[in-house]
């Protein structure tokens, strides 16, 4: 959710550049099992403890378990990036426009109580306090791909349910086209809304079909715990083929239309971010190549950059969305 910066978002903290003492002497005891013949064993140990490494919780906020998820494409077998990384390398530009500033400032974000109000054309408008919201439907685990359209990457475990569970709740009514989502606009405990980076509120918004995708999801937690206020708590949007800043944080109103509504970064700037913007290698933005990317905690000296795929890896998925559409007009 970018501005024009000096380093384009490409210069990552200098700490995580830095291979840990005991990652560095682990993969040199593996180089030498490996020339003594012993590798099988030694491998499938190695392996173990990564997955094992991943999967823990990082024991900095409340639990918040999902299980398995039996949607098509919810999990990719990619390495999950390390949480301190997740946590504290952000755009959320109500804290602030630098990449450390969400992690510093957020914590004057009141996260309770919340309430989600959900308006508009639907047969069942009505209130949802945060915790009705989590209780509405069974929270699952997703690990996503995270693209941010900058060139950096992610891999994050979320906790949350498809929107469409919440969706099917209000009866849409059949004139509704679009989805809106109204983030958090409040002066006294976000510092930077009101400058002139962005018209706030912050906005987004999806079409009828995207919002119903399973893939799309409503998201209260990560890393099997709660959001962290500089992650969008209490609750967020995530749709892993689209750029990140599609995915609106701290949602307060969900409102369901008949118009393409106005998304923030679309206002600010149109040639730049469209409406859809879909993750696509083909279509560059006038400051970033799109065709590859810099996967957050691989920036080491002889880390090369991954290619961008398709709809960030969920083409199978969810192409069949935009069939017969020139993606590089609906960008």
């Amino acid at each position: 959710m970018p501005i024009p910066r000096r380093d384009n978002g490409f210069i990552h903290a200098a700490s995580s550049e830095i291979t840990p003492r005991a990652v560095y002497e682990g993969r040199r005891d593996l180089i030498k099992l490996m020339a003594g013949g012993a590798v099988g064993a030694a491998l499938a140990t190695w392996a173990a403890r990564d997955a094992g490494a991943e999967a823990a919780r990082p024991g900095k906020l409340a639990a918040l378990a999902g299980g398995k998820s039996a949607v098509a494409g919810a999990n990719t077998m990619e390495k999950v990036t390390d949480y301190k990384d997740a946590s504290t390398y952000n755009n959320y530009y109500e804290f602030g426009v630098d990449k450390a500033d969400p992690a510093r400032n957020a914590h004057t974000l009141k996260t309770t109580p919340w309430t989600v109000e959900v308006e508009g054309l639907v047969n069942k408008p009505g209130k949802f306090g945060i915790e009705d919201l989590i209780k509405l439907s069974a929270q699952e685990e997703r690990i996503y791909r995270l693209r941010c359209v900058e060139g950096w990457s992610m891999v994050i475990p979320w906790v949350g349910y498809s929107l469409a569970e919440l969706l099917k709740r209000v009866e849409p009514q059949g004139s509704a086209k679009y989805v809106e989502f109204v983030t958090l606009a409040d002066k006294k405990t976000m510092p930077f809304v009101g400058s002139a980076v962005l018209d706030w509120p912050y906005t987004e918004g999806l079409r009828m079909d995207e919002a119903m995708h399973p893939l799309t999801l409503l998201t209260f937690g990560m890393y099997g715990e709660v959001l962290p206020n500089q992650n969008g708590a209490p609750v967020r949007l995530v749709v892993p083929w689209k750029y990140g800043f599609k995915s609106a944080k701290s949602i307060v109103k969900i409102r369901l239309t008949d118009k393409e509504p106005g998304t923030a970064w679309n206002k600010a700037a149109k040639q730049e971010y469209g409406f859809y913007s879909n993750v696509n290698p083909n279509v560059d933005h006038p400051r970033w190549s799109q065709a590859t990317e810099r996967r957050i905690g691989e920036d080491g000296l002889f880390a090369k950059k991954r290619k961008t795929l398709m709809f960030n890896g969920y083409e199978a998925q969810v192409a069949s969305l935009y069939a017969g559409m020139d993606l590089k007009k609906f960008y």
